[in-house]
């Protein structure tokens, strides 16, 4: 197999999504050195584009040399020592997956559970709060990717705010797509990845610190479990000392900023009336077609749709079917939801009328 024979998809799955030929040909450009001046003044601008798009004044907001999952692991590894309570919401698998972490790095972890399809309640964190006064930290994702759970974070967020902990929150699905406004949730830790709503391709992982999550991170009695993650380190290479720390993806920058400055000429109200507008096209035209909606009513992130086939049908060879025969890649169910469902993504640029007419057709012909 060459590169050069690889058959183009149109990627309508849980990510990575759609690329634009502008950020192709803008991570075409040549590379230059990761302290070249040039660069620098590009990351700056990255930066400062991730402030707006996070909804935050956060000075340390910049993106990770990495996926998100890198940026699952720098959140927690920054603000999590050993033997702290981490009081986690588990309703799909990422929140599975922040358990993991936290456990790791040896956080105690206070798991509240819900259905996954449904989001946890307030109520939930209230009690855990209430229960675990001393919690260092409570983590959350706000689009979960693996059930289309958008959760509202409006009370969660006064709560934590309540309390001497720090409030983590999975964005990777969610920026760029809906509303993140780290700042007006009192959010210490957002991380998100490049490659769902805002159409770059996986490599980096943008994250933003609040001005009290840093003030942890010096305080810390014991190291930061990853030197490569460590944000007091990457401080010195962001900050005006431009200190060697590690040589950044130098392309893949390049094709984050082009993606940024195109949802900057969008705009982002624009950039998330567009998104709602199809995923609920989507999600009415799947209804028709006797699909179900699995994630909670009143709670549906547009741009990622788990909808449950209608019955008897095996979803694994239609999603085959649909790929093979359309060219069209959808994502399939995880955990307890496998083999039952399919997860349609239409985030950044995949996010059209066209593409949504595009796999109804293919969806068409592979239910005959």
């Amino acid at each position: 197999m060459n590169v050069r024979d690889l058959e183009a998809r149109l990627l309508l799955g849980p990510g990575p999504s759609p690329v634009a030929q502008r950020v192709l040909e803008a991570m075409a450009r040549p590379t230059l050195g990761h302290l070249d001046p040039q660069f620098l003044a590009l990351m700056d601008d990255v930066n400062a584009r991730l402030r707006d798009v996070f909804g935050t004044t956060n000075e340390m907001t910049f993106p990770v040399s990495g996926t998100g999952s890198a940026a699952m692991e720098a959140s927690l590894a920054n603000v999590i020592e050993p033997g702290e309570k981490v009081i986690v919401g588990v309703n799909g698998v990422f929140g599975t997956r922040l358990v993991e972490m936290a456990r790791r790095m040896g956080g105690e972890v206070v798991a509240i559970e819900s259905e996954w399809g449904r989001i946890i309640e307030a109520g939930q964190v209230e009690s855990a709060l209430r229960d675990h006064a001393d919690a260092a930290v409570v983590a959350i994702v706000a689009a979960e990717t693996s059930t289309g759970v958008r959760q509202p974070l409006d009370e969660i967020g006064r709560l934590v705010g309540e309390s001497d902990a720090l409030l983590v929150v999975d964005t990777v699905t969610a920026i760029g797509g809906t509303p993140v406004e780290v700042d007006r949730h009192g959010i210490d830790v957002a991380y998100a990845g490049t490659q769902k709503c805002l159409g770059v391709p996986p490599g980096l992982a943008p994250i933003s610190f609040s001005p009290r999550a840093i003030e942890k991170v010096h305080a810390r009695k014991t190291p930061v479990q990853s030197w490569y993650l460590d944000v007091s380190l990457l401080a010195g290479y962001l900050g005006s000392e431009r200190r060697y720390h590690h040589t950044a993806p130098i392309n893949m920058m390049y094709g984050l900023h082009e993606g940024l400055v195109a949802l900057g000429e969008e705009g982002l109200e624009a950039r998330y009336e567009r998104h709602a507008r199809v995923g609920a096209r989507l999600q009415d035209e799947l209804r028709n077609r006797d699909f179900r909606m699995f994630a909670q009513e009143g709670h549906r992130l547009p741009q990622l749709t788990a909808a449950m086939l209608p019955e008897s049908l095996e979803e694994g060879p239609l999603r085959a079917r649909l790929l093979d025969e359309h060219g069209i890649e959808v994502g399939g169910g995880l955990g307890p939801a496998k083999g039952k469902l399919w997860r349609i993504g239409l985030m950044g640029f995949g996010a059209t009328d066209e593409n949504v007419d595009r796999v109804l057709a293919g969806i068409d012909a592979v239910l005959g």
